[in-house]
């Protein structure tokens, strides 16, 4: 093992202890990792992403129901049609994403490459969602309502989105729990993590249909990032997670914009 694997199995840990301590966007590294440091291609790294988000997820996701925190209904609204989707785009669409898309005069996007530079698009939509300033008064109770119909279209889109790119696509069902269910903040996020654990996992089934998973491997890096988690947790008895959040996102926009220039001047 080179010190570049190391780095990757280091960055397992990363992923969980990040997850622990702000609740989120530690998923967003997963795929880079896999990619840059541990040599996946891309489409194996999305599909073992998945794995890794999901069970991460529902280790958090256990810990907030515990607590009282996780709104059901809502989960099961949302986490329907966000299923299906994730299901559909592992099984049937990303398997059938051509080899070459497009070319730029001799520059040509491979499948590969296109699926790295929308992953950076959305880890700049991420980072701005990290970087942000949130209202103070996002934990006050409501009476919690359903616009089903933009609930179910939300959920369509960010299973969509997660069957490509692998990542949670917690920052997009966030806002979507506060604005259309009208969850306070706190229950949001840990309702998110419930959604993000069924969908990631299901649209791993998808791909266990078409590729052949590495097991010992991929068993070995999720035990490393949930190992993180517990560390985060720990750590957010002497660390405010939520200081923390916001350079956490400067970060990832630092890795997006790293991820597009590797990505055209291979």
């Amino acid at each position: 093992m080179d010190i570049i694997q190391i780095l990757g199995y280091i960055g397992a840990l990363c992923i969980g202890v990040v997850l622990g301590l702000i609740g989120g966007g530690g998923s967003i590294l997963t795929v880079p990792i896999l990619v840059y440091l541990l040599s996946l291609n891309p489409i194996t790294a999305t599909a073992y992403s998945l794995f890794v988000v999901g069970v991460s997820a529902l280790v958090g996701a256990i810990n907030n129901i515990r607590k009282g925190l996780v709104d059901f209904k809502t989960a099961i609204v949302f986490a329907i049609p966000a299923l299906l989707a994730v299901y559909a785009t592992r099984k049937y669409i990303v398997p059938n994403i051509p080899e070459e898309l497009f070319s730029i005069g001799d520059f040509i996007i491979t499948r590969s490459i296109g699926i790295m530079i929308f992953f950076a698009i959305i880890m700049l939509l991420a980072s701005i969602s990290m970087i942000r300033t949130k209202r103070k008064d996002d934990n006050i109770e409501t009476t919690v309502t359903y616009n089903y119909p933009m609930i179910i279209l939300e959920g369509i889109v960010v299973g969509a989105l997660t069957g490509v790119v692998g990542a949670g696509g917690g920052f997009l069902i966030i806002p979507a729990l506060v604005l259309l269910a009208k969850l306070p903040m706190k229950k949001a996020i840990a309702t998110s993590l419930l959604i993000i654990a069924i969908k990631s996992l299901i649209g791993f089934i998808g791909d266990v249909e078409n590729l052949t998973i590495d097991w010992p491997f991929l068993l070995s890096f999720t035990s490393l990032s949930i190992v993180g988690i517990f560390i985060g947790m720990w750590l957010t008895n002497f660390i405010d997670g939520k200081k923390l959040k916001k350079g956490f996102g400067w970060f990832v926009l630092i890795m997006g914009i790293y991820i597009i220039i590797k990505e055209f001047t291979m």
